[in-house]
C-alpha cells in the first residue's frame, strides 16, 4: 500500500510517497509562498503530489490516503485548521481542499509536532513502544504525545504544547506572551540567546573568535567552545542542559512514557547532550528509585519525521 505524507511549513512544502512499512520511497519539495491565498498553496501541494506519484509509476487511485502535518491548531476530526501563525489559515478546510485538488480517496491532518511524534513512534526511535513523548528543539519547543499508539491532542486538538509549561516563575518572556515558559530556555533559540548573554557579559571566551569567524551565534557555538575547554561556554551548556532536564522531568512525572524522544538540530551533540541530561533527569524524576524508568532517546528520522508521521496517521 502507498500513502502520501506532506510536511507543510512556512518556508517549504515537503512531500513523500511512503509504503506500509514507513519507508520513504520518493520525496520532493516546493516553496510554500506563505504570503499567498491558502488555495494557491494547496494547489501547489497537490501538483507536487501528482508529480511524485507519476515519477513512482503510480496513479492517484493507488494512494490509500494523504496525510498532512501542518503548523497550528489542526482538528484531525474535521480536517480544519483553526489557525496557523505563519500561514494564511483561519478555519481553513485543509483536508477537503487537498482532496478536491488531488482527487485522493481521503486526507488526514495533524499538528506538525504531533505528526513528528507519530513518525518516531511508528518508524523511528520510539518504534515498538505504545506510549511515548517527543520534543523538538528548534526555533520553538514542540511537543507530541503518543498514548496507546495514538496521538493525544486533547478534546479541542490544541494539546501537547509542552514548550509552554512554565519552569521559572516570572522568568524570561516567551513568544506566547507568558513568562518563564520552557520554550524560552530550552529551544534552540533559547540556547542562542543564552550564548549571546554570556558573550555580552564575558570578554575572556573563545566564543568571541568563533562568532567572528562564523558570522553568527548558533546552537553549536557554546558546545563547540566547551569542547575546546572554554569555561564560559561550559557554563552556558550546563545551564542549558539543566533547564532542559527540568522540563523533561516534569513531562516524565506527568505521563511516565516508555520513551521520551528528543529531536532538533541540538541532538547532533549526541552524548554531550544526552549523558549529562540523563544524569540530572534520573536523579530528579519522581520514579528515580524504580527499576523501570523512561528512556531518553535521540530522534532517528530527522527532517523526514513530519512526512513519515503524516503518512502513518491512518495506521
Amino acid at each position: 500500500m502507498y500513502y502520501i505524507g506532506v510536511d507543510l511549513g512556512g518556508t517549504n512544502i515537503a512531500v513523500g510517497i511512503v509504503n506500509e512499512n514507513g519507508e520513504l520511497l520518493r520525496g520532493g519539495s516546493v516553496p510554500t509562498g506563505a504570503d499567498r491565498e491558502a488555495d494557491l498553496i494547496i494547489k501547489d501541494m497537490a501538483e507536487l503530489c501528482k508529480k511524485l506519484i507519476a515519477e513512482e509509476g503510480l496513479s492517484v487511485a493507488d494512494i490509500e490516503y494523504a496525510g498532512i502535518a501542518t503548523p497550528g491548531s489542526a482538528n484531525s476530526d474535521t480536517g480544519v485548521v483553526a489557525y496557523a501563525n505563519n500561514l494564511p489559515f483561519l478555519n481553513y478546510p485543509l483536508a477537503a481542499k487537498l482532496q478536491e485538488f488531488l482527487g485522493v480517496k481521503k486526507v488526514l491532518i495533524e499538528n506538525d509536532a504531533n505528526a513528528a511524534a507519530k513518525g518516531e513512534a511508528a518508524c523511528g526511535a520510539a518504534k515498538g513502544f505504545k506510549d511515548s513523548v517527543m520534543i523538538t528543539l528548534g526555533t520553538g519547543l514542540g511537543g507530541g504525545i503518543i498514548i496507546d499508539n495514538k496521538v493525544y491532542s486533547g478534546f479541542n486538538h490544541a494539546g501537547a504544547e509542552l514548550g509552554h509549561v512554565v519552569i521559572e516563575l516570572n522568568g524570561k518572556p516567551c513568544s506566547c506572551g507568558r513568562k518563564g515558559c520552557w520554550e524560552a530556555y530550552s529551544s534552540a533559540t533559547g540556547l542562542i540567546n543564552m550564548t549571546k548573554d554570556k558573550l555580552a557579559a564575558t570578554k575572556d571566551t573563545v566564543m568571541h573568535e568563533m562568532v567572528e569567524k562564523d558570522g553568527k551565534v548558533s546552537g553549536r557555538t557554546a558546545f563547540d567552545a566547551m569542547r575546546k575547554g572554554d569555561k564560559a561556554a561550559k557554563e552556558v551548556v550546563d545551564e542549558y542542559i539543566y533547564d532542559l532536564a527540568m522540563g523533561i522531568t516534569n513531562i516524565i512525572n506527568i505521563f511516565q512514557p516508555e520513551v521520551l524522544v528528543i529531536g532538533g538540530g541540538i541532538c547532533n551533540e549526541k552524548n554531550y547532550l544526552l549523558d549529562p541530561l540523563n544524569a540530572i533527569v534520573n536523579s530528579e524524576q519522581y520514579t528515580r528509585n524504580n527499576k523501570v524508568k523512561t528512556e531518553l532517546r535521540i530522534a532517528k528520522l530527522g527532517n523526514d519525521a513530519g512526512i513519515i508521521g503524516a503518512a502513518m496517521l491512518g495506521l
